[in-house]
């Protein structure tokens, strides 16, 4: 028997940007988007990665439109050239999903920033500012960040060490504040597009068995995935909010499971929200 696709209204003429596309989550959400008739662009670091992604949607949805774009959110100047190259196949965007991130990792990234704060959320605030103009004409339009439930596990934001490389031994406490700050970016992002009709989701996917964890010793690896979800069960709340028409206009929200969902105390604070935004407008130089 079949399985049921995840993406229940048809997306024909719609152009779709997936980061992160080539493995888990993003690799499914990617495929649901094509077989939905969607124009999807793969923006992924790896080209090999991606081309060996592209020809296994393809071989599911023989008609797939696809285009690939290397994108490295670790390097700003990469992502300058991905928002220039995505601007090239398409002057309306109607779907950006901000689903690519890391965690674990540890060190700097080519502009000097904590590795995981500068990928998760330095990395997608310029490439959506870059191709804002584009999703503003698509509207009604969305915006998808990929956050995690794992912002609820740190305090507010230090800004003072955003700038240094990783502290902690596993890189988790920075990974939680990256995703505090994907909440916090989002929510800033729905009050200054209000009444634009471009909505802006961050959710969390479930604790997803993706490649994500690659960096997780193999052993306690292999134990961890036997408790998480599969990447096709992940990716559900990524279509729901990038699809849905009955999430149409329920912008600003977090999500979980398909549903909104109180975010931390943390990640609701506004002024914080305006103070992310106005420093990563000067990192990013813009």
């Amino acid at each position: 028997m079949a399985r049921k696709p995840l993406v229940d209204s048809r997306l024909d003429g719609k152009f779709a940007v997936v980061t992160g596309a080539n493995v888990g989550i993003g690799k499914v959400t990617a495929l649901e988007l094509a077989r939905a008739g969607a124009r999807v662009v793969l923006a992924c670091r790896s080209d090999e990665r991606a081309r060996a992604a592209m020809a296994e949607i393809s071989a599911q949805v023989p008609n797939a439109a696809l285009d690939f774009v290397r994108l490295d959110l670790a390097s700003l100047q990469s992502v300058r050239e991905a928002a220039e190259e995505i601007g090239a196949l398409s002057p309306r965007i109607d779907l950006l999903i901000n689903n690519a991130g890391i965690a674990g990792l540890k060190g700097l990234t080519a502009d000097g920033f904590e590795l995981t704060f500068g990928t998760n959320h330095l990395g997608p605030f310029l490439l959506t500012q870059l191709l804002l103009e584009r999703v503003q004409a698509a509207a009604p339009a969305r915006i998808v960040n990929v956050a995690s439930r794992a912002h609820y596990r740190t305090g507010p934001l230090e800004f003072s060490r955003l700038r240094k490389s990783t502290a902690s031994p596993t890189g988790f406490p920075e990974y939680c504040a990256s995703k505090l700050a994907n909440v916090l970016f989002s929510r800033e992002l729905a009050h200054r597009l209000e009444g634009k009709r471009v909505d802006v989701y961050a959710l969390h996917p479930g604790v997803v068995a993706s490649d994500i964890w690659r960096e997780v010793p193999a052993p306690a690896r292999a134990l961890m995935k036997l408790f998480m979800l599969s990447n096709e069960e992940g990716a559900r709340t990524t279509l729901y909010c990038a699809t849905a028409p009955e999430a149409a206009g329920r912008t600003g929200l977090y999500w979980d499971r398909c549903k909104p969902r109180q975010p931390s105390r943390d990640a609701q604070d506004d002024a914080a929200a305006a103070e992310l935004w106005r420093r990563s407008l000067e990192w990013v130089g813009l």
